[in-house]
This record gives structure tokens, C-alpha cells and sequence, in this order.
């Protein structure tokens, strides 16, 4: 009868709380206004973030791919191919079908020096 009791009074004082005492801000700025407030300190670290520190001698060096794809080669992937026979379930019949499961769910690079041929 007690725990009743304790939880009708929880719940009445929660329906009490008005939505007026719950916001805290202004009800008419906008999201950039709260934004901006709220992150009033960190704007100068933000200007200076989007500056960049030198300026580029040229268009952005990538590493190379091929480089990369001689370094690290991928793996053969070898799938299973398997047959599901024709069955029922429950009373509805299945037609037979075949289904592809690779061995390995992502791909698998080879160590620099590991494998010397490519697939």
C-alpha cells in the first residue's frame, strides 16, 4: 500500500513541472544565437583551426596507390558456393537455390614481402 502510494505521489510531481520552468533560454533565439553562446570561448580555436598553418607548395601529395597496392596486396577470397535443396516450410515448399559465402567477411592485406605474385 506504501510503494502504491509512493509511486502516485512520484508521478503527480512530475506532472506538476511546467514546461516554462524546464527551458532554461529564451523561447524566441534561434539555434545559431544558442550555438554561439554556448560556445563563445572555443571560437577563436575555431578561427584558427580553419586557417591553415602554411600554405601549400603545390596540389596535395597523395601516396601513390599503386605503391600501396604492391606493398599491401589483398588476399585471395575464396568462396563457398552451396546448395540448398528443395524442402518445406511448414507447408509452404522452397525451391532449391544456391547461396555464395565468401571466407572472410572484409578483406584480408598480406604483410610487405609476404606475397611476391598477384592473383
Amino acid at each position: 500500500m506504501i510503494r502504491a502510494i509512493l509511486m502516485l505521489l512520484f508521478l503527480l510531481a512530475g506532472c506538476s513541472t511546467s514546461q516554462e520552468e524546464l527551458m532554461l533560454v529564451d523561447p524566441d533565439a534561434s539555434m545559431l544565437s544558442l550555438w554561439q553562446q554556448q560556445s563563445s570561448g572555443s571560437a577563436a580555436l575555431l578561427d584558427a583551426r580553419a586557417q591553415l598553418r602554411r600554405p601549400p607548395d603545390g596540389p596535395v601529395a597523395q601516396p601513390d596507390a599503386n605503391t600501396i597496392r604492391s606493398q599491401f596486396p589483398h588476399l585471395p577470397n575464396p568462396d563457398m558456393v552451396l546448395y540448398v535443396f528443395p524442402h518445406l516450410n511448414g507447408n509452404t515448399p522452397v525451391p532449391g537455390y544456391s547461396t555464395v559465402f565468401p571466407f572472410y567477411t572484409r578483406p584480408q592485406y598480406a604483410l610487405p614481402g609476404e606475397r611476391l605474385t598477384q592473383p
